[in-house]
């Protein structure tokens, strides 16, 4: 998935006059170029703790893949998900290949996206020459109705949720025009409680799950759609033969039937947000929302807190239309931890635009 978003459009920092995208450590170095090695990257909401791979097979690095593993991974993520079927599931090489896709399966209509969110979806549905809009709100009211809804369940960044009831309403109203509801869950394996993935197979419902940022294997580059078989067998198709790799294939079939390892890294991510929380507050910052891979923090010094953190040799996600957002990741080891705590404490004033904008206080606003 990628990492942009309609508030999160990155903005030229530093002296360097790049653009700095999430996880764009490159970028991160020409801005600041005396920060400290090596860099924490809490810009991307991808688990710090990944599933340990297991032992490859050596025939996965020297042949195509068959056809056998592949119906083993839908088997697998259709099991882990909830869904009815591997009929209902196709496999890609990343979300972001599936959000490319998908326009192109329809032909030209009105496609509504709710924001702020990724802007990957807007931009795909427009370039497939679609009439695309954003409309806001937690209690989705289309008047105009469109032929496409894009929800981002729960939301980057802000972590916002739509009950799995409203989401299966708009789903059977967009089927009954004979539209679509696509649900991005890239952060939904957290809270499986709130999926709507189980209910896959249902007309108009697709849905999107990223399985990096979980597992914390995002370099594998493998997105899971689940739609009705008609549209998943479309979309295998449109992929083509051979989308994942073969290694990919077999690391990300043993860990989507690993439950010991998932049912344990859902706890021990939680415990692990819950002190970021706890570490943001104390340097005074307002969490606003988020995950447990990701908070939003809002704050008027943000810009010079970005810059802070930035000289500290620490990278997080900072907003184009929203300057007073910061969005962080989880830090993974404990030294890593320490370095955010010191960097967060050892600015009683950051710096905005070069002016002083005083010593830290904690914000009036209340974390969710």
């Amino acid at each position: 998935m990628a990492e942009d978003s309609t508030v999160t459009k990155p903005r030229v920092v530093g002296g360097s006059g790049r653009l700095l995208h999430g996880g764009d450590l490159d970028g991160a170095r020409a801005a600041f170029p005396g920060a400290p090695e090596p860099w924490i990257d809490l810009s991307t909401g991808i688990n710090p703790w990944p599933y340990p791979l297991p032992p490859v097979p050596p025939q996965a690095w020297t042949r195509l893949p068959g056809r056998a593993e592949e119906e083993a991974l839908r088997a697998a993520a259709a099991a882990c998900y909830g869904a009815q079927s591997a009929e209902l599931v196709a496999a890609a090489s990343g979300s972001q290949a599936l959000i490319q896709l998908l326009p192109r399966l329809l032909p030209p209509g009105r496609v509504a996206v709710v924001e702020p969110t990724y802007a990957e979806h807007a931009r795909c549905w427009t370039l497939a020459g679609h009439e695309v809009r954003g409309v806001r709100g937690t209690d989705i009211l289309i008047p105009d109705a469109p032929d496409v809804l894009v929800v981002v369940n729960p939301n980057n960044p802000d972590g916002r949720l739509l009950a799995p009831e409203r989401l299966l309403e708009l789903a059977q109203a967009q089927a009954a025009r004979g539209g679509w509801l696509v649900v991005d869950e890239a952060f939904a394996d957290m809270e499986p409680e709130q999926s709507v993935a189980r209910f896959a197979g249902r007309p108009g419902l697709v849905v999107l799950r990223s399985f990096g940022k979980f597992f914390g294997l995002a370099g594998l580059r493998l997105g899971i759609a689940l739609a009705p078989a008609g549209l998943a067998a479309a979309l295998r198709d449109a992929v083509g033969p051979w989308a994942v790799s073969g290694p990919g294939l077999s690391i990300a079939t043993a860990a989507l039937g690993d439950h010991d390892w998932i049912a344990g890294t859902r706890g021990m991510l939680d415990d692990a947000m819950a002190r970021l929380r706890r570490l943001l507050s104390r340097a005074g910052l307002a969490v606003v929302g988020g995950t447990a891979l990701f908070c939003l923090v809002e704050d008027r010094r943000a810009p010079g807190l970005y810059r802070a953190l930035g000289e500290a040799g620490i990278l997080v996600r900072r907003f184009e239309r929203r300057p007073d957002w910061l969005r962080f990741g989880l830090p993974g080891p404990e030294e890593s931890w320490q370095r955010l705590s010191v960097a967060l404490d050892g600015h009683g004033t950051w710096e905005q635009g070069g002016d002083k904008v005083g010593t830290v206080q904690p914000s009036k606003r209340s974390a969710p």
